[in-house]
């Protein structure tokens, strides 16, 4: 695919006319430029030319990323390095944004792109009317070849090209084979749902390297059973399951958005139980839907946009109340997509919910026959795909996939059942009750609708599974884990929340997003100024900017295990507290009631509170520290001993000390 609307060698630029190198832009953008936006090719051809006169190498204008859904202005290899040009023309000030657009860019490429891994990457950004001012060019501290970005303006831009290429030392890079680099990016939830509702395929924005089972395989599965469904007048569904971070979210809105065409009067619904993701992803696309709308001129009010969006992506449990309000109706949407199945509620807290809000006493289904006997209601197909994670559940009520397999084995002996090999594993919650589905008429395995490999973190690949060892006590598995993925991967150890916070400042980058995150039983960290029941709004956390106090870069406000489940940051703290201790080879688990630590008897929520932080301990794409507070021996709820044994076991375990 190309990437760019214009690419030529540096000599071929130069010897072309601007009339004709702005008509290659205007041809390869596939729409109506504006005359705005012509004028900023112009200019910037024309102060590139003279500038570029003596160099060879390669040059590419409206260079794709679209994992971030943007286009680079310009794209310069020369030498050893890699250049990337952002383009304020006219104006005559460095703004914040700005920087960390140009920022942004470098780092997509240097993470993300196979050739772009290991060559200088120079981000440059050009204010072409600012004033002279002193030109820094230094790289960033984390030893990857990535400068930090570098301001100039339009008179300056030929003197920051030289500065740069004196300061390197290496090979010239090869600007053929350099062309020809995969690109692999591992969006996060938040950029996969933007990229694929602007119309993007999930190849363009999810790895395809062997080491990892292609995400465009299992979505090409579904596809195929979505086909055939549509194609036999039949009911089927789907179960995929994965590790922690392999890309099921990112499946399963891929065919969502796939088979949102309403001309075809087939739609599909992207549902899940999790307020906060479901909230996010609404906020996030309205959002980005009016942004754009604004670009091409037009006005949309954001109630509008949100409106569209809340069609594609629903909570569950607003889908469910759509049924309740018409008993034979079936749903408008043929395909349905459920996020973390395996987290659907039992008949007991189905049955409690219904008759406290809905004063339906005597409901007898669960959520998953429910949501079944729903989408059964139409006459001639639909498919239903369960996203199904391991070791996910925390919170009561939450059925495990037994239920859905019950559901089918007893009321739907028709509905053709499709899973994955791996949903016998024992994580997956599914018990025996998978020995029956034998005797189903219609079952099928396919290995392909298992995600092995986890994507979230695309700097080490084996971090769910280091956090797995961790947590089963696995001392001896967990050092030999993290002695593979330390280099790629820092994970920091420190008893002082104050570094930590510095930690995070120093390692992010541009716009990548940090925060602090703490269990939900986490009650007796107030002493560092974290108040876990203290409201906060996770849309603002997860979205909003560096200058709005209500961020999680203001690292004030903290998420626990409900906010942050099926979303990710860059960098992350995990603050401990008293109610996950260590003990000889064992855990102690507390919750907080009245004004001291209580012990947790009951294995199932044991499981829900040793999942809590293991759903913290994964959110970090890039790295973490983790902060075991010193305790206080004068405060009888934060004595020294609930802390240090847990501090003592993370640090032999290699994590380093901060």
């Amino acid at each position: 695919m190309k990437r760019e609307y214009y690419a030529d060698t540096i000599e071929g630029f130069i010897r072309s006319s601007t009339e004709e190198i702005v008509g290659k832009l205007a041809l390869g953008s596939g729409y109506a430029d504006t005359p705005d936006q012509r004028r900023a090719w112009v200019e910037e051809i024309e102060l590139l030319k003279p500038v570029l006169a003596s160099y060879r190498g390669g040059v590419h204008f409206e260079y794709s990323i679209p994992r971030m859904g943007e286009r680079i202005d310009v794209l310069l290899v020369i030498g050893p390095v890699i250049f990337v040009l952002e383009f304020k023309v006219g104006s005559r000030e460095f703004s914040r944004y700005a920087i960390d657009q140009v920022t942004d860019y470098a780092l997509d490429l240097k993470n993300f792109h196979e050739t772009s891994h290991d060559p200088f990457i120079a981000p440059v950004l050009i204010a072409t009317d600012a004033g002279s001012a002193v030109m820094l060019v230094e790289l960033t501290p984390h030893n990857d070849k990535l400068f930090a970005p570098i301001r100039s303006n339009a008179a300056g831009l030929g003197n920051a090209i030289r500065k740069v290429l004196g300061f390197c030392q290496g090979e010239r890079i090869d600007w053929y084979r350099w062309k020809t680099g995969r690109y692999s990016p591992t969006p996060t939830i938040m950029e996969a749902a933007l990229s694929l509702y602007r119309g993007h395929a999930v190849a363009e924005i999810s790895r395809s390297d062997a080491g990892a089972v292609n995400l465009g395989l299992t979505s090409e599965t579904i596809s195929r059973i979505v086909e055939e469904a549509k194609a036999k007048r039949r009911k089927a569904i789907c179960f995929v399951t994965g590790v922690p971070g392999a890309g099921k979210t990112l499946v399963g809105l891929n065919i969502a958005t796939k088979y949102n065409d309403v001309a075809d009067a087939h739609h599909s619904v992207f549902l899940s139980g999790n307020g906060p993701l479901v909230k996010i992803l609404q906020e996030a696309l309205a959002r980005d839907m009016v942004a754009r709308e604004k670009a091409r001129g037009r006005r949309i009010k954001k109630g509008e946009a949100k409106s569209k969006v809340k069609a594609f992506i629903q909570n569950v449990h607003h889908f469910r109340d759509e049924a309740l309000a018409d008993t034979r109706r079936p749903p408008v949407d043929h395909v349905a997509l459920f996020d973390e199945a395996q987290r659907a509620w039992d008949a007991a807290m189905t049955a409690d919910f219904m008759k406290r809000k809905k004063k339906r006493p005597g409901f007898g289904l669960s959520e998953p026959e429910f949501l079944i006997t729903y989408l059964d209601r139409h006459r001639d197909w639909a498919v239903i795909i369960c996203l199904v994670g391991g070791g996910q559940e925390i919170n009561r009520g939450e059925a495990g996939i037994g239920e859905w397999i019950e559901s089918l084995m007893g009321s739907f002996p028709d509905w053709h059942v499709h899973i994955s090999p791996q949903l016998h594993d024992s994580e997956y919650g599914a018990g025996t009750v998978l020995a029956r589905l034998a005797s189903h008429r219609h079952v099928s395995h396919d290995p392909s609708l298992h995600l092995a490999v986890s994507m979230r973190s695309f700097r080490a690949e084996n971090v769910s599974l280091l956090v797995k060892q961790v947590l089963d006590l696995d001392a001896d598995g967990a050092r030999r884990t993290f002695d593979r993925l330390r280099d790629r991967y820092p994970i920091a150890l420190t008893r002082d929340l104050s570094a930590a916070k510095d930690w995070l400042k120093s390692q992010a980058r541009g716009t990548e997003r940090y925060g602090i995150m703490v269990s939900s039983q986490a009650e007796r960290l107030k002493p560092e100024a974290i108040f876990v029941k203290a409201p906060m709004d996770p849309v603002h956390w997860f979205l909003d900017g560096k200058d709005d106090v209500r961020s999680s870069f203001y690292l004030e406000d903290v998420a626990t295990e409900f906010h942050v489940q099926g979303l990710e940051l860059d960098w992350g703290c995990v603050t401990w507290d008293g109610d996950f201790q260590y003990a000889r080879d064992r855990w102690i688990q507390k919750s907080f009631k009245g004004n001291r630590w209580q012990s947790i008897k009951k294995n199932e929520l044991k499981t829900y509170q040793k999942n809590a932080y293991r759903v913290l301990l994964t959110r970090s794409r890039q790295g973490m520290v983790i902060v075991v507070p010193p305790g206080d021996k004068d405060d009888p709820t934060r004595q020294p001993s609930f802390y240090d044994p847990t501090f003592e076991y993370l640090r032999g375990i290699g994590f380093r000390e901060i």
